[in-house]
């Protein structure tokens, strides 16, 4: 007898029956270290004004005070309390992440996805040519270039930025995979059906290839708050706001280190490094779903 087929987005169980694709993450113990991990994040980004004993943006203390009861962190050389820019910090990586792996990840799939199903077609060589383009061109110095000669800074900026530079690689994946994809039965009975490209390409192989996109907005988020930090340590970011990145800038043109502020300079890294890390520990758990080679018993 025919086993029943498995649905989209689940995989078999060890009883022959189907497996939930939260249940294959969790199933990995270094995707529940980093679910744990940024679930601790988003707690602290959204309580924020209730656990920062300050403003992010207070700087109205005495400067280069050492930690204690009052600035468990110590105060900046501008007297701003280190622990709350710390606290206020991880809102503006987190929405950076957020919104910036979103626009990388929505970019990639209709570029790739289109590409991928029209392969050989002019539209396939007009969207492979601009995906190579984007591929050769160095990304940090186009960052750069964009941020720096811009008359508006803020986090939009920085979001878009991010987004219309990071889009290349995933793009260039899903277009391997959906040409790998649109050739099955399912896109031929669609076909059959009378559905339109369109159609075919986001209700029939997107849900196919739900892992793959998953694993690309995380690799974009990841991406994105490493970039932010990257540009705000140049000095290239919002300076109305407070973020690790701009912690990092600020203590290190203040000479943190001479001035014995090793805690300014060491905290917003070491939280910043934590939080990537977070987000490769669960990817570690969307790529099993994919490739159940990969599971452990």
């Amino acid at each position: 007898m025919t086993a029943p087929a498995t649905p989209a987005g689940e995989a078999p169980g060890p009883g022959g029956g189907p497996q939930h694709w939260y249940t294959v993450i969790w199933s990995s113990a270094k995707a529940r270290i980093g679910i744990v991990m940024l679930a601790g994040y988003v707690l602290v980004a959204g309580l924020a004004p209730l656990i920062a004993p300050y403003s992010g943006t207070r700087a109205d203390f005495d400067p280069l005070l050492p930690s204690g009861s009052t600035h468990w962190l110590g105060t900046t050389s501008q007297g701003g309390d280190i622990f709350s820019q710390l606290i206020y910090g991880s809102r503006v990586s987190l929405l950076v992440g957020l919104f910036g792996g979103l626009l990388a990840t929505v970019i990639s799939l209709v570029i790739g996805l289109i590409a991928g199903y029209q392969e050989g077609s002019v539209a396939d060589d007009a969207l492979s040519f601009v995906t190579n383009v984007a591929l050769v061109v160095p990304v940090l110095p186009l960052m750069i270039v964009l941020i720096s000669y811009s008359d508006v800074r803020g986090l939009p900026l920085i979001v878009g930025v991010i987004g219309l530079t990071s889009w290349a690689g995933p793009a260039r994946a899903k277009r391997s995979q959906i040409i790998t994809l649109r050739n099955r039965d399912f896109v031929t009975a669609a076909k059959f059906a009378g559905e339109g490209p369109l159609w075919i390409i986001f209700r029939e192989i997107m849900p196919n290839m739900m892992s793959l996109v998953a694993a690309s907005f995380v690799g974009a988020a990841t991406g994105a708050i490493a970039a932010e930090a990257g540009l705000s340590f140049l000095g290239l970011g919002d300076s109305a706001s407070i973020s690790w990145g701009t912690m990092l800038y600020q203590a290190d043109a203040q000479g943190a280190v001479s001035q014995g502020l090793w805690l300014w300079l060491l905290v917003p890294g070491l939280t910043l490094a934590l939080l990537i890390t977070a987000l490769t520990f669960i990817n570690f758990g969307i790529d099993l779903i994919s490739n159940p080679h990969l599971r452990e018993d």
